[in-house]
């Protein structure tokens, strides 16, 4: 059975206990409290990055909400954007199954699908070359 994201966050803020914002966020897991992090899809990549180093650090789970921090504030029910959050006390809420459901992204490989793009560009470049006919250069006579 699959979980509703929404339901469950909206569940967590509801039932339970949530701090909103980067620095209260990073206060508390800074001081172990805390049980997991919610990160909206648009959140600044310097914060993102800082806040799941210090989540690991803290052994606090990490998860990035498929949304942005507008849909997030009004997932929770804020009237403004909330783009992390810190969830202390689940409630009557399962927010922590929804880790257990999340795929892993897969990363694409554009190094690999440039090489070959390059290595087929330099065999047709290759191809051109010999398929072409030799110029001939042109040769003065004189007459006399």
């Amino acid at each position: 059975m699959e979980l509703d994201s929404n339901k469950e966050i909206r569940r967590a803020v509801d039932t339970g206990k949530v701090l909103f914002g980067t620095k209260q966020t990073e206060k508390n897991v800074l001081k172990g409290n805390g049980k997991l992090i919610i990160i909206s899809r648009n959140f600044p990549k310097e914060f993102k990055e800082k806040l799941k180093h210090l989540g690991n650090i803290s052994q606090i789970p990490f998860y990035e909400f498929s949304g942005s921090g507008l849909t997030l504030g009004s997932v929770c029910g804020k009237p403004f954007i909330v783009g992390c959050m810190l969830v202390q006390d689940f409630g009557k809420s399962n927010v922590l199954e929804l880790l257990k459901e999340e795929k892993p992204v897969r990363k694409k490989r554009i190094a690999v699908k440039a090489k070959s793009a390059k290595k087929s560009v330099s065999k047709k470049i290759e191809s051109e070359k010999t398929s072409m006919p030799a110029k001939k250069s042109k040769k003065t006579v004189k007459k006399e």
